[in-house]
């Protein structure tokens, strides 16, 4: 059974620790997901605009509220997508979102990437002579999507609003200008990808992360978390399968934390909390210590960002930085 623990924003709201997460959820996937996973007792869900499945989660929020759930023990995440970025179309993707989901509101809107597209031509714009590459906007500044985001909360349309996919400087800048911190930086966060620096200046600034593909992901082909000898020697040892353990590796930093499943079995599984003691956290911590790997790499996409948003060696090639102000 879960622990069900939440933990507070620095607004004032509680987001559950545990979530599931919609990406790279098939349509009629992620209806079903979400429904059993309501079922099972999640509380938070995360979706994003450019998932391309906010209608069939809408589906399935239409088949559990309120017979299942009313809607305010819901907690509901959803992301700005890279074309939505200058001020005058931040309000209209959220209710293009809300629309899909079917919702009044959203417990909280993030931005989903510290990147802007050139608007007005698709998810990923082609880029004039590189059909390869999308098109970046090096106009906007995501200090003036920040503000637009912050205007969003007189609006009765969202309860918090945040950020994803943020490092320290970006989130300096934004700070910095406006004087507020995000409630939340949703991130790549794993054995895999410690980011202590990250995690360690987020929890001096009231900032929660919320880790995404806690259990790795597998989009490079390389060996999933889950098979790593050491996670597995922690699961036997506390007679947990590979991905709980994983997760309550997650809980143990202090973050909330979104595993994305589509089988009945392992969503239900994933809710099911253990906890690790300090001997087994630094086991599998160590995983990261000798093996530094990032899945989510905007250069490496098809298309291709050329900008560099985190400082990766793979990322030094990038034409472009992230526009701070």
């Amino acid at each position: 059974m879960s622990y069900r623990k939440t933990l507070q924003l620095n607004n004032g709201i509680s987001i559950p620790q545990i979530g599931l997460g919609t990406w790279l959820s098939s349509p009629q996937e992620v209806e079903n997901s979400v429904v059993w996973a309501v079922e099972a007792g999640y509380r938070h869900l995360d979706c994003a605009y450019v998932y391309g499945n906010q209608e069939d989660v809408g589906k399935a929020l239409k088949k559990v509220i309120p017979s299942v759930v009313p809607r305010g023990d819901l907690f509901i995440t959803s992301k700005l997508w890279n074309d939505g970025h200058r001020p005058s179309n931040v309000e209209k993707q959220l209710d293009a979102t809300l629309s899909q989901l079917g919702i009044a509101y959203l417990d909280l809107y993030l931005i989903h990437f510290p990147v802007a597209f050139v608007p007005d031509r698709g998810l990923f714009p082609e880029r004039a002579g590189k059909p390869d590459e999308v098109e970046i906007d090096v106009e906007t500044s995501i200090v003036e999507t920040w503000r637009a985001l912050l205007a969003l909360r007189n609006t009765g349309k969202v309860r918090a609003v945040g950020v994803s996919n943020f490092t320290i400087e970006h989130l300096k800048a934004i700070i910095k200008a406006t004087g507020e911190r995000p409630t939340v930086n949703q991130i790549e966060a794993h054995p895999l990808l410690l980011q202590e620096d990250l995690v360690e200046y987020c929890k001096k600034e009231g900032i929660h992360i919320t880790a995404y593909s806690p259990l790795g992901n597998n989009v490079q082909g390389k060996t999933k978390l889950v098979d790593y000898p050491e996670v597995k020697k922690v699961a036997n040892r506390v007679g947990a399968s590979a991905a709980q353990v994983l997760v309550a590796w997650g809980v143990y930093r202090g973050y909330s934390v979104i595993p994305k499943s589509v089988q009945k079995e392992r969503i239900i599984e994933n809710f099911e909390q253990i906890t690790l003691s300090r001997e087994d956290y630094e086991e599998i911590s160590e995983i990261g210590k000798k093996n530094h790997v990032r899945f989510n790499i905007p250069i490496t996409y098809s298309p291709k960002w050329s900008i560099n948003v985190f400082d990766e060696e793979i990322e030094k090639e990038a034409e472009y930085t992230v526009k701070l102000e």
